[in-house]
């Protein structure tokens, strides 16, 4: 049985607590994601880098910064604590910013003039300094964004795995509003200010947010709760595969009595484990006793006998990988910021004729799209269709998650469309040699593309996490919520092996690269195409995935209500 919920009910924590901690977490979402969207500008104009250099830079430094929260995790849980690895992460990462500031208030830190013109070949010494600033960055983004939600938690409940009613549900709402408008100010503001007043304002704005949310996090120690760090899941899957592989020989008949052949934890209600991948039960087979257990019943070596518990987890872990794994192409193709940057900018962006849209900021509009769709479907779509069908309507997370997938697919169909018209307008307009030239069309025929992308961002990414949570055990929540941020960042280097495969392969004999930095001759359009080819296949691959899966935690739920009705209504 579930334990009973416990508000904190000290002189710490609390809902006081949650603004210093959502600050912190809005701050640094203003100050990472206010870098993103303009870098490839800064990297080719300060540093003379080419496309496919700097478009594999920030690839490289997306891939890290997605993949620093999910190790932050474990050692936050494992050895250094929540509080710990937040404020450590807040420091780190303004350290980190400010060191990248450096470079464009100190000219001899960059190798290219402040306009950008005469560059020489950078040196050791500044390459240095730059990736430097990109790694000290993203180990302090891991830091923070590993361990906000469940530290904020902590706040609210004192026993661990437990849900108050109300409570926790309020404090998500507003972590996730305010770190929406937290990007939505990034792409707008910061953006608009490192193009109109240069980047040494444009960089420092940055170094101030992060300066705020360091201070804002550490002004209210003396308030939080801090819970002491406990051993984390990765030693654990580790030990059951080493146990299963110890006994990999060992055969055993199973009766019906065969529950005895298994140890679980003290008040564990599981009596054996599932038969799905049996290979992982001998894990927790007691062999034998006087070897592997002590006179108090307690296990001698973890190595070698695991609980029905741990193997269970594992298997949770492995059964959703494939459902999971749909996830990276859509991430792929988010993944595509820097050069669309510089597409962007050859199109007419004026909304008036005294007012132009940022390039960097049309990927606000996705955005608004991601806050209008969850509005629309909460408070409108299931509303309505309750109405007309008169009973409560939901969809499961698995069936949006394929929403989702569908209109990541036909945004990139739309993606490539409008491309290729820019392509033709820029060479009929005389541009095919000048990539500074602004042609006549408008911009805003990108428009339906980010609404179909942040549409599918609404339906796939919610869902996935609900999805895993409800599939997932409670000892487990950390790890589901941090799968996302491992696909996230295995996307980042696939986009770009995608990107240089087709680099490679498209210039072969001479020929101009899809590519290439001259993006009007270059031909992104069938580079997009490329990529819309392999949505559709990711379409095809879930619904394999979603098929071969079957019932789901719900799903089976569901089921075995209705089944205990029935029988009570004989």
């Amino acid at each position: 049985m579930l334990e009973e919920p416990l508000l904190a009910t000290t002189s710490k924590g609390g809902v006081k607590t949650l603004p210093f901690i959502i600050a912190n977490e809005s701050f640094e979402k203003v100050a990472s994601y206010g870098l993103l969207p303009n870098m490839i500008t800064y990297l080719m104009g300060s540093y003379g880098m080419k496309l496919a250099t700097g478009s594999n830079f920030i690839y490289y430094w997306s891939a890290a910064t997605s993949l620093a929260p999910v190790l932050a995790a474990f050692l936050a849980d494992s050895y250094v604590g929540r509080f710990w690895m937040i404020a450590l992460g807040s420091i780190i990462s303004f350290l980190g910013i400010t060191l990248l500031w450096f470079t464009t208030i100190i000219p001899s830190a960059r190798p290219c003039d402040d306009s950008g013109t005469i560059c020489t070949s950078p040196t050791i010494f500044q390459l240095t300094i730059l990736v430097s600033s990109f790694i000290i960055m993203s180990v302090g983004a891991g830091g923070i964004r590993s361990s906000s939600l469940a530290f904020g938690t902590d706040q609210l409940i004192k026993k661990k795995n437990v849900n108050h009613s109300g409570i926790l549900e309020r404090f998500f709402n507003w972590y996730y509003f305010a770190t929406s408008v937290s990007v939505m100010i990034a792409t707008t503001f910061v953006v608009y200010v490192q193009e109109n007043f240069g980047w040494k304002l444009g960089f420092g704005v940055p170094v101030i947010c992060m300066f705020l949310s360091a201070i804002s996090f550490l002004l209210a120690s003396p308030l939080y709760i801090k819970l002491k760090a406990e051993a984390g899941s990765p030693v654990g899957f580790t030990q059951v595969f080493m146990a299963s592989w110890k006994k990999r020989h060992f055969n055993v008949y199973e009766s019906q009595d065969d529950q005895f052949l298994y140890f679980r934890r003290k008040g564990s209600r599981l009596i054996k484990p599932t038969h799905k991948l049996r290979f992982l039960n001998k894990a927790c087979m007691i062999q034998n006793t006087e070897e592997e257990l002590t006179l108090d019943g307690e296990i001698r070596d973890p190595w070698r006998l695991c609980t029905i518990e741990q193997v269970e987890e594992l298997k949770s872990l492995i059964k959703v990988l494939p459902i999971w794994s749909t996830g990276i192409i859509m991430s792929t193709v988010t993944a595509q910021t820097p050069f669309k940057v510089l597409l962007i900018k050859t199109m007419n962006r004026h909304i008036t004729s005294n007012f132009q849209i940022p390039a960097g900021s049309f990927s606000t509009f996705t955005i608004i799209s991601i806050i209008l769709w969850i509005a629309i479907y909460d408070l409108i779509i299931i509303p309505l269709a309750s109405k007309l069908m008169r009973k409560p309507v939901k969809l499961n997370p698995r069936a949006r998650m394929g929403i989702g997938i569908i209109l990541s697919f036909l945004s990139m169909v739309i993606t490539s469309l409008v491309e290729g018209v820019r392509r033709e307008t820029a060479i009929k307009e005389g541009f095919s040699d000048d990539t500074s030239g602004v042609t006549d069309m408008s911009a805003l025929w990108l428009l339906p593309h980010h609404w179909f992308s942040g549409m599918a961002e609404a339906f796939y990414t919610i869902a996935q996490s609900e999805f895993f949570c409800s599939e997932f055990p409670r000892s487990m929540l950390s790890v589901a919520t941090n799968l996302h941020g491992v696909g996230m960042s295995l996307a980042s280097l696939i986009a770009s092996f995608i990107f240089n495969t087709i680099d490679e392969l498209s210039s072969n004999g001479g020929k101009e690269s899809w590519v290439s930095s001259n993006i009007n001759r270059a031909h992104f359009d069938y580079y997009y195409w490329v990529l819309t080819g392999l949505c559709l296949v990711n379409c095809f691959y879930y619904f394999v995935c979603d098929k071969a899966y079957g019932p789901s935690s719900d799903e089976e739920q569901d089921k075995l209500l209705i089944d205990e009705g029935s029988v009570e209504s004989r």
